[in-house]
């Protein structure tokens, strides 16, 4: 049998110190993987931490089970570890992953989100849910917009995502590109999938507001109709990241160059 040796002070100190930065790197990995950065911003955007309204500012982590609410100036762009990209806009209410360990991306409570799930390394699951429906999604660009507590607009610009009611029993829908669908509260999910392109122009140009106060403010935004980003139907996850902020601060703070002014708002459907 070998003899014990016992550890002297210098190095059992040293193996707690490892194993302290062992498991706060670990600890810190696992947040930042979890965790959603802000890209660009302005107005007003607010997270609650610890039941306490913090204003964010570019740069900015949030954290699973944190609310984010915009005023009604507000609009804010995130990004997460793998790349995928949503967008918040005005008078909004929306917690960040409120199932830790799940699939879950986004709790819509009220307002209007657009989502970029970045796929370049294939089918990239993930679920944004609402007081009426559940969307599952494996790589797409889509908009989900709670209109009031009873109605839920999801409206798909590129790839595949599946629609089924929260509170009714029934099959799952599966909306195509250019497609959109309501689903309501107290209504079984509907058949007939709007094809047209009314909602999602209409979509796009309650976007628009939030885009061109980017663009005054010289701060340009993936999804913004300016130079770095896409618009509409374009999917960040084939076209990359869009344009960054780089220094730009809170509600006042500026990037380097403008980017060109934005074009005229599409026409109302």
């Amino acid at each position: 049998m070998l003899p014990r040796r016992r550890l002297t002070g210098s190095l059992r100190a040293s193996l707690l110190v490892a194993t302290a930065i062992v498991c706060a790197s670990s600890l810190f990995a696992e947040d930042f993987g979890g965790a959603a950065k802000v890209l660009v911003m302005t107005g007003r955007v607010s997270i609650f931490r610890d039941n306490y309204e913090v204003a964010v500012n570019v740069g900015t982590v949030v954290q699973p089970k944190q609310l984010i609410v915009t005023g009604p100036n507000g609009y804010a762009k995130f990004e997460l570890a793998d790349g995928s990209t949503f967008e918040v806009f005005q008078d909004a209410k929306v917690v960040f992953r409120p199932t830790i360990g799940l699939l879950d991306l986004l709790d819509v409570w009220i307002g209007h989100v657009k989502v970029y799930i970045e796929h370049k390394n294939g089918p990239n699951y993930n679920r944004v849910t609402t007081q009426t429906a559940v969307i599952s999604v494996r790589g797409t660009v889509f908009d989900v917009a709670v209109e009031d507590e009873d109605t839920t607009l999801v409206s798909v610009d590129e790839g595949v995502v599946g629609v089924r009611h929260a509170l009714l029993p029934g099959n799952e829908v599966q909306l195509l590109a250019g497609q959109s669908l309501r689903v309501y509260k107290d209504q079984p999910l509907a058949r007939n999938v709007d094809k047209g392109p009314g909602i999602r122009m209409a979509l796009r140009a309650a976007a628009q507001a939030a885009y061109e106060a980017l663009a005054r403010r010289g701060v340009g935004a993936a999804g913004a109709p300016t130079g770095g980003g896409s618009t509409g139907g374009t999917a960040q996850g084939d076209k990359g990241k869009g344009g960054s902020t780089g220094n730009t601060g809170g509600t006042s703070g500026s990037t380097g160059g403008a980017p060109p002014p934005p074009p005229p708002a599409p026409p109302n459907p």
